[in-house]
């Protein structure tokens, strides 16, 4: 497995990305691109029309900023690869929205646990220019900073099956709102495609109580019935719904546990 390290950032916002980065996102979005056209939720294609993302280099923070601001006021803030909890709700709270400057080498092209440049970008950007979506994202970082470790560990479930891993419906059918879905081809395609995954009406004190893996493709999706919902959400006393979700404790999980790793 590939170490990444973040790229340096210049004063200006600056990434000196290779030809090779260059090439690495343009197959990675052209993919994706033909993936998501009619799964995606119309909040996410108008963003990514607003965003004009380049095909034949990688973006430039600065350029994503521009459009950010313009519409919600967020940002995108530049990290080291990996942030811990206090950093990352620090930063969501502010209306930043953290940004590893690596991308993902092309012996991990389909899959890797590190979320990347491409990820990051292509998979969330799009829908913070969403008010509801960007007024959510907030609300949890600040939520996150008043939480105890053990009430952020139940909140991080109601992160994984929005933000990351998030359905809506559109009409009488199902689409996609969630970064971790909208970056990968074979998510795209499980969690939409056949009989395979499980898709339930959202329920807050189930979400919170659901398991899940990282490195799988997720058994199991959560619905919304529209992006205003998410609002809603939000403004629930969600401290307190994850007090009760630790009470009744979590669900059986619907995947095998993960082998441990023997190291020799």
């Amino acid at each position: 497995m590939t170490q990444y390290h973040s790229k340096p950032v210049s004063q200006e916002g600056w990434v000196e990305w290779s030809l090779e980065e260059d090439a690495i996102w343009h197959d990675l979005v052209k993919r994706q691109l033909d993936v998501i056209n009619d799964r995606a939720c119309d909040a996410y294609l108008h963003g990514l029309t607003l965003l004009d993302l380049p095909l034949d280099r990688v973006p430039q923070l600065p350029e994503i900023n521009k459009v950010l601001m313009e519409t919600t006021g967020w940002q995108v803030q530049p990290v080291p690869a990996l942030i811990d909890f206090d950093r990352f709700f620090d930063l969501l709270a502010n209306k930043k929205f953290p940004v590893a400057t690596f991308l993902r080498t092309r012996d991990e092209f389909d899959y890797l646990q590190e979320p990347d440049f491409f990820h990051e970008i292509f998979g969330h950007c799009a829908m913070l220019t969403n008010a509801d979506f960007a007024t959510f994202t907030e609300h949890y970082g600040k939520l996150g900073q008043a939480a105890t470790a053990k009430q952020r560990a139940y909140l991080a479930r109601l992160y994984w099956f929005t933000v990351e891993f998030g359905l809506v419906k559109e009409g009488d059918r199902l689409k996609i709102y969630g970064g971790g879905i909208l970056s990968s081809p074979a998510e795209t395609m499980y969690a939409l495609g056949g009989d395979l995954a499980v898709r339930e009406r959202f329920d807050l004190q189930t979400v919170l109580r659901t398991p899940y893996r990282i490195d799988i493709i997720q058994p199991k999706y959560y619905v919304i019935d529209e992006l205003s919902e998410l609002f809603k959400i939000s403004q629930e006393n969600l401290l307190q719904q994850a007090d009760l979700a630790i009470d009744e404790g979590l669900l059986p999980p619907l995947f095998e546990p993960k082998e441990p790793t023997h190291v020799e």
